[in-house]
Parts: C-alpha cells; sequence; structure tokens
C-alpha cells in the first residue's frame, strides 16, 4: 500500500484498486481510521481525537490530490506524494 504522507507520527495511504467510496487510510501506532476523501467523515476504525483532529485538517487542505491519488490508484498509478502538516 503506497504511503503518500507522514506527519507527527501519521502515516497515510492508499490501497490500489480498493473499494468505492474514495477514501484513505490513516495509521497512527497500533491506530487505523478509514476517512471518505468526499465528506471526510471516519468511515471505519478510530484513532486518538488530536490525532484524528490533524489528520482532518491535513485532508481538508489537500482534498483535491486525494482525490486524484484515488483515480490513480483505481488505475493501478503510482499515487503522488503528498506536502505533510508543516
Amino acid at each position: 500500500m503506497p504511503t503518500i504522507s507522514i506527519f507527527y507520527g501519521i502515516v497515510i495511504q492508499m490501497y490500489w484498486n480498493d473499494h468505492a467510496p474514495p477514501h484513505f487510510h490513516a495509521l497512527y501506532g497500533e491506530h487505523e481510521a478509514i476517512v471518505s476523501i468526499e465528506t471526510l467523515q471516519v468511515q471505519r476504525g478510530a484513532m486518538p481525537r488530536r490525532a484524528l483532529a490533524l489528520v482532518l485538517e491535513w485532508a481538508q487542505e489537500h482534498q483535491s490530490e486525494l482525490m486524484e491519488n484515488w483515480e490513480r490508484c483505481r488505475l493501478h498509478e503510482m499515487p503522488m506524494k503528498i506536502e505533510p502538516l508543516p
């Protein structure tokens, strides 16, 4: 699964040819949340509140890039790296 960004110990990944709706995986230690790109809502999983707040802030800033990466992954192309939170 390609890693597209890493910040504050949080790893953001996408699977190639993953199921709809468009989403990404956010990993933080032993926690994982699957987040919808379109709604920025957690579809499954959980993580500590502060880590999730950082993930959602980052995702809001990069929503169009996330959608572009989703399409790339659906075509089995390598997704582009996305800038982490500063």
